[in-house]
């Protein structure tokens, strides 16, 4: 697949541009510009705009109470879907406004299509269909800090004591079946690369456990897309002043089978005890977060997928959000 990209690159130097009223598409060879002129409601919540599950790579607020969010993405990313016909390469995702999260459905839904003439010569270099292949394909995932309101990316890494720094992560799942990420541990340290001599500070543990929000006001926020999630963490006093590094293991999984090694917990306060994030009714998976969620589930059909992403550095800094 890497040697028919760089092939078709040659090929598909057009650029393509379909547009309607407040949306505009421009297909070129491996990427796409999205921008869509947004209603005042929209722009209210700018991190609920997505295309497919990538945020805006920019938004402007308007003078006249709506915006512009622009989408500037690869091919290869935001969960876009390739489908081949005889004459054609066909790249299909959808714009979405979801105020509420799921199972609430978007209020507002668009197609994103870009088509590009097929070589005749690509059909030598195309995978069998077997189901099997297609659903090994490389998953990828990314890993972010936000600014206050989730519209983009955080324009600083020094964060005031008690304040909150809000983490986005996601996962490329590119050609398999619908998955879910998980934030499985997650740890803040003085290192770049964590050593057995390095000091650490524990945000989550036990396998999706935020047993930081036991101390403070951290949680998960509720979910968009079943292949990104977001942490709000309250800036913690581990390391004030110093370089600070968030090192963070995650892990998709089948979202129909939830289980003690793959979930993600929040410790609700007012009830005194442990939280399911996407599905409280099943929160006694939880439970074992306070002692140890050790169990080996079998092995089946769905096997998981991990990755490691180190956020940083950050500077958490010694006067709090309240001075």
């Amino acid at each position: 697949m890497p040697f028919l990209r760089q092939c078709f690159v040659l090929l598909a130097t057009a650029v393509l541009v379909l547009s309607s009223e407040d949306i505009h598409i421009e297909c070129e060879s491996e990427t796409v510009k999205v921008t869509w002129k947004v209603n005042k409601e929209m722009a209210e919540r700018p991190a609920r705009l997505l295309l497919g599950n990538c945020l805006p790579s920019e938004f402007t607020p308007a003078a006249y109470g709506g915006g512009l969010a622009v989408f500037h993405s690869r091919l290869s990313e935001c969960r876009f879907r390739e489908k081949r016909t005889q004459r054609k390469l066909i790249y299909e995702n959808r714009l979405t406004f979801r105020p509420l999260p799921k199972p609430n459905p978007a209020a507002f839904t668009y197609n994103v299509t870009c088509s590009y003439p097929r070589p005749e010569w690509i059909h030598t270099f195309l995978v069998p269909s077997t189901g099997v292949l297609e659903g090994r394909g490389r998953l990828i995932f990314h890993m972010g800090l936000l600014n206050d309101d989730l519209s983009g990316p955080a324009v600083s890494n020094s964060i005031p004591l008690g304040s909150f720094i809000h983490i986005w992560a996601a996962v490329e799942q590119q050609a398999h079946q619908p998955l879910i990420l998980y934030l499985e541990e997650c740890v803040a340290s003085t290192t770049l690369t964590l050593e057995p001599e390095s000091l650490m500070y524990p945000i989550i543990t036990n396998k999706g456990c935020l047993v930081d929000g036991k101390v403070g006001s951290s949680k998960f926020l509720p979910r968009y897309h079943s292949s990104s999630i977001f942490l709000q963490l309250q800036a913690f006093s581990f390391a004030l002043e110093q370089e600070v590094y968030i090192h963070c293991k995650l892990v998709v999984w089948d979202p129909e089978t939830p289980n003690e090694k793959k979930k993600a917990c929040n410790y609700n306060k007012a009830l005194g005890g442990w939280e399911l994030l996407d599905d409280p009714s099943k929160s006694n998976l939880c439970n074992c977060c306070d002692y140890g969620c050790g169990w080996r589930e079998k092995r089946g059909l769905h096997s998981d997928f991990h990755g490691s992403v180190v956020l940083g550095p950050l500077i958490i800094t010694a006067s709090s959000s309240s001075d």
